[in-house]
């Protein structure tokens, strides 16, 4: 009987543990990531942060753990003590509030929360759209009112389809900062603003050079207020790429002619965009919402803390970055932080497209949720990013959007490295030649980014180097590339891998990599300066090296002219060809037909008939050292062939002699052959 009671007794004692471990974890939920989660309560409205009602504003916080919030005003956007202090007052959905009047537009202001007892850091707010030098203090001020002459008429130019796109990726600095672009606001958006601009001996460069080149999108690396520039030394002539964020809805203050007020940047920002509109090419942004550029001092983490970050079981901060840290994308107001931000740069600034860094970091339903509204905003913005991760990530990976699940992504589009480690070699070995450089054993995942990474009957997938399947539905949910911003320029990689090769060899291998690309099915991208053959210096990440490295050498373009003119005339054939183009899988799978060919070949035919002036296409790349011939008879079956074929290209230029008169062709070492019959 005392046993009996004894048991019941410690019985009892367990449960009570238990209730009471179970309400400490439903009264702080971020306590400690391996005890059970629960989500705070969410908020829908959309006025977080400062808005505005003529020159009176609301303030609208979200932090549900907070015991108090302020705002503090100041005079000064860096300096000085605070000449007003204001408390916030808690309603409902856990949002803090309060109201501006008209005497504190022009001021600078932070947000402070109270959290056991003790104030952390003073920040602007995550929904912060203007702020001064350094981000430190927001600024208040309409960003509605802040425009350059003629905003209210600035309109995206005209997009046919999304495979009309022609990418061409540009960090803001390396631009216009070489002391020969013979622009006058070197480094900075106006830069954009500026036509007419040549180097001294009269090659044209700048916005002028876009336009003449023939792209569609301009794509341009960070430019929303990222931390490692410091704002308040322009002197120093600070580089970075720009993927730490600081604050995601206010542009970057080093590429502003005055970055102390935040009107400047914003309208600085918008005429860039106005002037590359009335250029006829659109904007699109890259995107850093997977990481910020630090936790602690972070607008998120000082109202919120923990809730916008991933955490393994054990507490510490997960990493798929490879920055520090991840953003929890998949948490209700992480996910709305995301979208609205987004929203914001479309209808604030009219961005045409975002470009998402490590994609993959970000969940499948945010990805999915982010498409249906910013379709709904702007029916043709285009969506693409990196569809791997640089660590691995609590996430579970059937999750994550990863570029083997961008299939269950309509409408979003991801970078194909199959295609550029098939051509150039890959990323991580530099010896690697690629198939320009005549390396075997590529060809089919070439074969992979010429379909554009859908399923195509004649690709062999167990060849292809980093896919085990298509991972796309239709090829415009392929970004075909060989050079990005990341490791080493096109040129620098070429030279590195064919340590042997002449001047003139490399210039024809640049050539026939982005030929490749400009023909093949999918979303070609280039990389700012490839067509001028553009180097590093042979520096691989180039991150924060300085201006002599990372900017345009604009002199480049006039001693390569002949690579600048044949990227002109491939970019001009395509956009003139729908045959290169389709937008759908089984139309690529019906017209595009690979040809038997010499190993050193990769041959192709496309069938034009009622879509394309050129009814029939045959296209051939060779990536050997030597010429090589194309048995035309054979590729064709031997079936009798009694009409001309018109050569359009041949070798690294648009072809001069371009009757065929005979059944087998030569296709020059490190070159290409286009023919077409009408």
């Amino acid at each position: 009987m005392n046993l009996r009671i004894f048991l019941i007794r410690a019985l009892f004692t367990k449960l009570l543990c238990l209730i009471i471990a179970v309400a400490t974890i439903s009264t702080h939920p971020m306590q400690a990531s391996k005890l059970a989660y629960v989500e705070p309560e969410s908020y829908t409205g959309a006025d977080l942060g400062l808005t505005f009602n003529g020159l009176n504003a609301a303030v609208a916080v979200w932090s549900p753990d907070a015991e108090k919030v302020r705002m503090k005003l100041y005079k000064n956007d860096i300096v000085g003590v605070a000449y007003e202090e204001i408390a916030l007052v808690k309603g409902e959905k856990e949002v803090w509030r309060c109201n501006l009047d008209s005497s504190s537009y022009g001021s600078y202001y932070t947000l402070q929360g109270k959290f056991n007892g003790k104030w952390k850091a003073e920040v602007p707010g995550a929904y912060a759209k203007a702020v001064g030098r350094n981000g430190v203090r927001g600024h208040i001020i309409d960003p509605a009112l802040q425009h350059p002459d003629g905003w209210e008429y600035d309109r995206s130019p005209y997009l046919n389809t999304v495979a009309d796109i022609v990418l061409y990726e540009l960090h803001v600095r390396d631009f216009s900062i070489h002391p020969e672009s013979g622009i006058e606001h070197k480094g900075k958006y106006l830069a954009f603003t500026e036509r007419g601009t040549k180097t001294p001996a009269g090659i044209t460069t700048g916005i002028d050079h876009l336009i003449e080149l023939g792209i569609t999108h301009l794509h341009l690396l960070p430019s929303f207020d990222f931390f490692s520039v410091d704002e308040a030394r322009p002197e120093l002539n600070q580089y970075n790429w720009g993927y730490d964020p600081h604050n995601y809805n206010v542009p970057e203050g080093s590429y502003a002619t005055n970055a102390t007020d935040g009107g400047v940047r914003i309208k600085e920002f918008k005429a860039m965009v106005k002037a590359l509109h009335d250029a006829g090419i659109r904007v699109v942004m890259d995107v850093v919402y997977n990481h910020t550029g630090m936790v602690e001092g972070m607008s998120f983490d000082e109202f919120n803390p923990g809730y916008f970050y991933r955490k393994w079981p054990d507490g510490r901060l997960s990493n798929a970055s490879g920055c520090g840290n991840e953003v929890a994308s998949e948490r209700p107001m992480v996910r709305k932080f995301i979208i609205e931000s987004l929203q914001y740069w479309i209808d604030e600034y009219h961005i045409d497209g975002f470009r998402f860094d490590l994609m993959a970091i970000h969940d499948m339903e945010t990805m999915r949720e982010i498409e249906r509204k910013l379709r709904s905003a702007k029916n043709d913005v285009f969506l693409y990013g990196e569809g791997w991760t640089a660590e691995g990530s609590p996430l579970p990976e059937n999750d994550r959007s990863l570029k083997k699940n961008v299939i269950h992504l309509p409408g979003i589009a991801a970078f194909s490295d199959d295609m550029r480690d098939g051509i150039k070699g890959s990323w991580s070995s530099h010896e690697s030649k690629g198939f320009v450089g005549g390396e075997t054993g590529l060809r089919e995942s070439v074969k992979f980014g010429t379909v554009g990474a859908i399923w195509h009957q004649q690709v062999a997938y167990t060849k292809v180097n980093n896919s085990s399947g298509p991972w796309a539905a239709d090829p415009i949910q392929c970004i075909n590339y060989v050079s990005c911003h990341d490791n080493h320029t096109l040129y620098d990689k070429l030279n590195i891998a064919n340590p042997n090769a002449s001047t003139q060899e490399i210039q024809h291998m640049q050539i026939l990599c982005n030929t490749i690309v400009l023909t093949a099915q999918g979303i070609p991208f280039i990389h700012a300066g490839a067509e001028f053959m553009r180097t590093k210096g042979s520096v691989e990440n180039s991150y924060k090296s300085p201006d002599d490295v990372n900017w345009l050498d604009w002199t480049r373009k006039e001693k390569y002219r002949e690579v600048y003119q044949a990227y002109q005339a491939l970019i001009r054939m395509r956009k003139a060809h729908p045959a290169f183009k389709f937008g759908r899988a089984q139309e690529v799978r019906n017209r595009l037909q690979f040809l038997e060919s010499a190993p050193q070949l990769l041959a192709y035919r496309i069938d034009g008939q009622g879509i394309d002036s050129w009814k029939d296409i045959i296209v051939v790349f060779n990536g050997g050292n030597d010429p090589q011939q194309f048995d035309l008879s054979l590729a064709l079956n031997n079936q009798p062939d009694g009409a001309a074929w018109t050569k359009a290209w041949h070798g690294s230029a648009p072809a001069v002699d371009t009757r065929v008169r005979s059944s087998s062709i030569e296709v020059p070492a490190y070159g290409a052959v286009i023919l077409y019959r009408e």
